[in-house]
Order: C-alpha cells, then sequence, then structure tokens
C-alpha cells in the first residue's frame, strides 16, 4: 500500500499530467484480465497457500525494481508503467487462491464474520500504509517509500511460510480453457451473482476518483494530507466493519448492495463539490463505508453460494469486477479532469454512478430479491458444507 501512493505520485513528479497519471490504471486492465482469469482457474487445481506466496516472492522483486528506477538520476516512466502491468498480472495470479482459501477455513455460519475480519485486515493495511507512505515520501523522498515496502513483503513472505498447506479440492480439474469457460458459463447463467459484478464495475468506474488524489491534495492546498485522502475511505470501511454484528442478520443481501452502491455513488458527488480539506474526507469517509457494506454483502453471496469445485474460477471473476473498474475510472476521471476540471470530473462520476446503478438494478430482480434463507444456490452449499 506504500507503493499504492508512491507510484501515481512519482508519475505526477515526473509528468504533472492527470492523464499520465490516469494511464498508469489503464495498463494494468489487460494483465488483471488476462492472469485474473487463469488465476482463478489455477485457484482450483494448485496449492493455495503455494500460489499466495510465490506472487508475494514476485511483488517483493517489482517493488525492488521500482526502488532502483527510483535511485537513478533520471527514472524511467516507461518501466514504471512496464512493472504497474507487471502487478496487476501478479495480483491476478494470487487474490483468486487468496480469496478461495476462506470458505476451506471456517464454517458456513461464520463467512460472513470472518470475511468482516478478513475484510478489517486489509482495512487496517490499506489505512496505515497510505498514511505511512504519505508521510515518508513527504518527508524524506520516493525510493525510501519503495524501501520500507521490500521490508514489509519480507515479513509477510515470512508468515506466510507459516501458514499450513492448502490443496486443490477432491473435485479439482487440471487448469484448462474448458474449465475457465465452465466458469463463467455459471457466473453467467445466475442473475444474483451476475448483478454484483456489474452493480460494482458500474459503481467504480465512474465514481473512484483515485487518480486524481496527488492533485487534488494540491488543490485544497495540503500536499501533507495525501495519505490521509488516500485512507479516508477506509476510515469509512472499518467503522462499517467493526458494527458489521447487524449483517448477520439482515436477510436481502441484494438491496443492501444496490443501496450502497447507490449512497457510494452520491457521497462522491458530494466530496466533489467543496473545497475544504475536512467536508472531503468527510464524504470520502462516508464513501467508503457505502463500499464496505455493498462488499460485506457481495463476498457473503459469493461464499455461501458458490460450490468449492468453482470457487476459485468465480474468484479469478470476482477479482475482475472489483479491479477492472477501479483501473478504468481512473483513466475516465484523469481524462475528465483534463478536458474540464477535477471537481466537475469527480462529481459527475458520482452522479452517474447513482443513476448507472439505478437503471442495472432495475434489470435484476433476482438480485433485487436475494434472500440467503430461501436462495436454492445458498442452501445447495449449506447442504454441502454440512456433508464434508
Amino acid at each position: 500500500m506504500i507503493t499504492y501512493v508512491a507510484v501515481p505520485f512519482q508519475i505526477k513528479e515526473l509528468t504533472h499530467s492527470y492523464v499520465a497519471v490516469g494511464l498508469s490504471g489503464l495498463v494494468e486492465i489487460l494483465p488483471l484480465i488476462i492472469f485474473g482469469l487463469y488465476g482463478g482457474v489455477l485457484a482450483d487445481a494448485v496449492d493455495r497457500k503455494k500460489m499466495v506466496w510465490a506472487t508475494e516472492a514476485a511483488s517483493l522483486i517489482l517493488t525492488s525494481i521500482l526502488l532502483i528506477n527510483a535511485l537513478l538520476p533520471q527514472p524511467h516512466l516507461v518501466l514504471i508503467y512496464i512493472v504497474s502491468g507487471l502487478f496487476a498480472a501478479v495480483n491476478g495470479l494470487q487474490r483468486p487462491s487468496a480469496d478461495a482459501a476462506l470458505p476451506r477455513l471456517v464454517d458456513h455460519d461464520d463467512l460472513l464474520a470472518a470475511s468482516a475480519l478478513m475484510s478489517l485486515r486489509w482495512q487496517l493495511g490499506v489505512i496505515v500504509g497510505p498514511t505511512i507512505g504519505g508521510i515518508i515520501i513527504s518527508t524524506f523522498s520516493i525510493p525510501v517509500g519503495y524501501a520500507a515496502d521490500v521490508f514489509t513483503f519480507v515479513i509477510s513472505l515470512i508468515f506466510l511460510s507459516r501458514v499450513r498447506s492448502i490443496p486443490a479440492s477432491k473435485e479439482a480439474e487440471k487448469p484448462s480453457l474448458a474449465g475457465l469457460i465452465e466458469g463463467v458459463k455459471y457466473a453467467c447463467s445466475r442473475q444474483d451473482l451476475l448483478g454484483t459484478y456489474l452493480i460494482d464495475l458500474a459503481a467504480m468506474f465512474f465514481a473512484m476518483p483515485t487518480a486524481l488524489i496527488p492533485f487534488w491534495a494540491d488543490q485544497l492546498g495540503t500536499p501533507w494530507a495525501l495519505g490521509l485522502m488516500y485512507a479516508a475511505g477506509t476510515v469509512g470501511s472499518v467503522v462499517i466493519t467493526l458494527t458489521s454484528g447487524w449483517t448477520k442478520n439482515y436477510r436481502f443481501h441484494g438491496r443492501a448492495i444496490i443501496w450502497a452502491a447507490m449512497g457510494w455513488g452520491t457521497a462522491i458527488a458530494l466530496a466533489g463539490i467543496w473545497n475544504s480539506l475536512i467536508l472531503v474526507l468527510v464524504f470520502l469517509t462516508l464513501a467508503g463505508a457505502s463500499d464496505m457494506v455493498s462488499a460485506l454483502f457481495r463476498s457473503t453471496i459469493w461464499n455461501q453460494t458458490i460450490p468449492d469445485n468453482f470457487r476459485g474460477r468465480l474468484a479469478g471473476i470476482e477479482l475482475l469486477s472489483y479491479s477492472i473498474g477501479p483501473l478504468a475510472g481512473q483513466m475516465r476521471a484523469a481524462s475528465m479532469a483534463a478536458v474540464t476540471s477535477l471537481s466537475f470530473s469527480v462529481t459527475s462520476g458520482g452522479v452517474i454512478c447513482v443513476i448507472v446503478v439505478g437503471l442495472l438494478a432495475s434489470f435484476m430482480p433476482k438480485l433485487r430479491g436475494f434472500d440467503v434463507t430461501t436462495n436454492e444456490f445458498a442452501l445447495a452449499k449449506l447442504r454441502e458444507n454440512e456433508n464434508s
């Protein structure tokens, strides 16, 4: 997460261009699509722990390359884009195995609570990482930021080496294109699953202002608040996670996803209106809270209704649904800011998000009516877990 802050900041310092910063997200899309889908196929056929460890080691190498490049008298911009694309490929291979491991480790009834704890672990990293990254970069330098992240990857590998093996399920087939197609067909055959993907994709594409944050901090006259602006959304997410007990008793997961996505768009639109750091941070926090509600219920639908032999392949599709939107959204936000203004780009994106999510929901009655206590796939998954 320190590198997550350092890369766009370094590109901004090298180019002073909205589009150049947005391009760092665009170059990640194709590798993420290819390796995210293939990573999902592999997650059903290999030891998931070994896959996570190997890709974490690859991330260590890539961060080291960024560190060496930053130490050069004239850092190479093209190399930063290349490494960003490789990071996306590595992430595409890792995340399906990491996400698919959870249903193998906890009982069906504990999946929502486990998802909340995993989210809390991720959120703390997202808060602490960008905040520390912003402080290190602004106080010392970009290379020091990369060096700090190299150290954290070493620590991560030490901990991961102590995790027990999570071998493929007995029903797993060898990785193949046919297996990938089978997983895509399964996802498309269920309107409730497809709806979770499309709504999150739309929300992130139209209302993700991440690429604008380095410029936004300057516009507000508070460059020192760069890390705070990156972390604000996650503060809202943590609040929701820590008070998520109510979610276990709420049956209508689809409705929660829809309203939360619309809340995300509304909060982002309001953040773009104001020229006050405090108000911007407040609305970014509310946006993060809304997104966390959506994420909790999306992950619960996925974990409580997808058979284990499809879990890896569907985790790959899920990775694309919640990753491509933000990456493409960075380019959308940056391009619109370059043509109009930063504030217009943020606010109009939030408004369009609300409209598009509402339209998508109107065409998906099975998502709107999803009830975890009566859904056939949730009941089938419960019986599967009871028999295993």
